[in-house]
């Protein structure tokens, strides 16, 4: 139990500070786009941080509503509150960035994907790869599902509206 607590905070850390570290696209009804170019492992192609994070995780594309679901935005209010405040707060830095406008800066895609294959992102997406050096700590994966990753994308989502 005490290792599957860690390991989710683990994972909402690293979550969180790849949100933070880089530019990115807005929330929109479809899969956003980060906008910056990043290369990939081969370094032979230059890609967007959205499309490869859709290529190192289990989220392909993510349909995001024009209004803010409350009632997920609600469940993953308490999946944050469990999960991730050990390392993240919304307005300061801690051991990880701060996320409240993180889904400004991310895609959907990256963000669930950095909650559900935190390690695999570690070691190929290079925004990841940079958090993890800049806050000299990696996030932990939580064994969270998909539909946990998008109550916590909804919630991250209704913070940045609400800023």
């Amino acid at each position: 139990m005490r290792m599957n607590r860690l390991t989710a905070w683990s994972a909402v850390l690293l979550l969180s500070l790849t949100l933070a570290a880089c530019g990115g696209g807005s929330s929109s009804s479809t899969s956003q786009p980060s906008g910056s170019a990043a290369q990939t492992e081969s370094g032979t192609a230059a890609q967007d941080p959205e499309a490869l994070a859709a290529e190192i995780g289990p989220v392909k594309q993510v349909s995001l509503g024009e209004q803010i679901d409350a009632a997920l935005a609600r469940q993953g209010e308490q999946l944050f509150n469990t999960y991730c405040t050990a390392c993240h707060r919304l307005d300061e830095r801690f051991i990880g960035p701060p996320l409240r406008d993180v889904t400004k800066r991310r895609g959907p895609v990256y963000i669930m994907n950095v909650i559900l294959n935190p390690n695999g992102m570690i070691q190929r997406h290079p925004v990841m790869k940079q958090l993890v050096q800049e806050y000299g700590t990696m996030m932990t994966d939580m064994a969270l599902n998909e539909e946990q990753a998008r109550a916590l994308l909804e919630y991250l989502r209704q913070v940045a509206e609400n800023q």
